[in-house]
C-alpha cells in the first residue's frame, strides 16, 4: 500500500502560505485564521485515519513482531548458523597474525603479564583472594553465586586425555553429521564437566540440551562454573545425576534428533550399555534421529560375526558405519560411529 502523502502535503499548502505571510507583516483576518485552523483539523483527522488503517508498522516493537510473524509465527527466527570454521575463516586469521607480525615466544615475566600456574593461581587466589575484595561479613554478601577456587583456576580443563578446545571438534562433528537446527533436541550420555555440551547449549534453543552424568566434580564444575561464566543459566539445560543408563528423569514423551556417548561406552559392561541403546531407540527420532558412540563398537564387535548387526535389528537400529573427524587446532581425529532408528 503507498502512503498518500502527497495529498498531505499539498493540503498543507495553504497553512504554509499563512504562516509565510504572517511573517513578512501582512494583515491576517479573522476569516482567514478560521480557514487554516480548519485546514489543520482536516489535516490531523487524514493523518490519523491513515495511520490507523496503514499496514505499515506503528513501533520498533511491531515491527519485530511483524518479521517473527512472517519467518515463523514466534518460533525460533535465527537464521541458519554457520558451524564449522570455514577455510575463509582460517586465511582471514592467518592474515592477521601475519599482518600484525605475530610469533610464539616462551611465556614468561613481563611488563603488566605475570604467568602462574593453575597450582600458583589458586594459591594466589587462597591467599590474596584478588586485588579488591571484601573482607568480614562484607565477605560472604556480594557474591551471588560463590564458586570454589579450584573451579576459578580452571583445574578440570585437565581432566581429559587431550586439550580442552577439543571439545568444539566433537561438537562441530556431531551438530553437522545429524544436521542439527537450534529447535533440535540433544541428549549426552556423560557430559562431564560440559567439555562439548556447552557448544550445544549455546547453540540450541533453552531447554533443549539433555545430560546424564554420574561424576559429582564434574557436575560440580559444570554448573557451579562452566554454565555461569560462560553466560549460559538462562539456556536452562536439563542435566541430571545418575548412571546404570537410567532415562526415566528425562520423561516419556521426549524425541530426541542426536543421541551420543564420548568415550563413556569405552567404560561400561557391555550388557549395560545394551541395556541403554534398549531404553533410547524409544527417544530417538525414527529414521532422521541420530546416535553416535565415539573410539569403537566393541560392545557390538565382541558378539562376533552377523550377531552384531542382528542384535542391532533387533532393537530397531541400523548401522551407519565409522566416520573420522579432524581437529582444528591440534593433531588428532576423532572415531565416530552412527546409527539410525529403522522403526517409527
Amino acid at each position: 500500500e503507498i502512503c498518500p502523502l502527497m495529498a498531505i502535503l499539498s493540503s498543507s499548502s495553504s497553512s504554509s502560505s499563512s504562516s509565510s505571510a504572517m511573517q513578512k507583516g501582512i494583515v491576517v483576518t479573522v476569516p482567514v485564521l478560521v480557514l487554516s485552523a480548519l485546514s489543520s483539523a482536516v489535516i490531523f483527522f487524514v493523518l490519523s485515519s491513515f495511520l490507523s488503517s496503514c499496514s505499515c508498522p506503528s513501533s520498533l516493537s511491531s515491527l519485530n513482531d511483524a518479521v517473527i510473524a512472517a519467518v515463523g509465527g514466534g518460533g525460533d527466527v535465527r537464521l541458519d548458523e554457520r558451524i564449522s570454521t570455514s577455510q575463509e575463516d582460517i586465511d582471514w586469521v592467518k592474515t592477521l597474525i601475519k599482518s600484525n607480525g605475530l610469533h610464539m615466544h616462551e611465556n614468561v615475566l613481563r611488563k603488566g603479564i605475570n604467568p602462574r600456574t593453575r597450582e600458583q593461581q589458586l594459591q594466589d587466589l587462597l591467599q590474596y583472594k584478588g586485588i579488591s575484595h571484601y573482607e568480614g561479613e562484607e565477605a560472604t554478601n556480594h557474591t551471588a553465586l560463590p564458586c570454589p577456587g579450584e573451579l576459578l583456576v580452571e583445574e578440570h580443563h585437565s581432566n581429559y586425555g587431550e586439550p580442552w578446545a577439543g571439545g568444539r571438534d566433537v561438537f562441530e562433528f556431531l551438530a553437522e553429521a545429524a544436521q542439527l537446527k537450534p529447535n533440535a533436541r540433544v541428549l549426552e550420555i556423560g557430559c562431564g564437566t560440559l567439555r562439548v555440551g556447552l557448544h550445544f547449549i549455546r547453540y540450541l534453543n533453552p531447554g533443549n540440551f539433555h545430560c546424564l552424568e554420574k561424576d559429582e566434580l564434574s557436575l560440580m564444575a559444570a554448573l557451579r562454573y562452566e554454565l555461569p561464566s560462560q553466560g549460559l543459566l538462562h539456556k536452562r539445560p536439563l542435566i541430571v545425576r545418575g548412571e546404570d543408563m537410567e532415562f526415566s528423569k528425562f520423561g516419556s514423551d521426549v524425541a530426541y534428533d542426536l543421541i551420543y556417548a564420548s568415550a563413556v561406552f569405552l567404560h561400561m559392561r557391555d550388557e549395560l550399555v545394551w541395556i541403554g541403546l534398549e531404553r533410547l531407540v524409544e527417544k530417538l527420532k525414527p529414521y532422521k534421529g541420530r546416535i553416535f558412540v565415539s573410539h569403537n563398537i566393541k560392545f557390538c564387535t565382541r558378539l562376533g560375526g552377523d550377531k552384531c548387526t542382528e542384535r542391532l535389528a533387533s532393537l530397531g537400529l541400523e548401522s551407519l558405519g565409522r566416520q573420522t573427524h579432524d581437529s582444528l587446532l591440534f593433531n588428532h581425529y576423532e572415531i565416530w560411529f552412527g546409527f539410525r532408528r529403522i522403526k517409527g
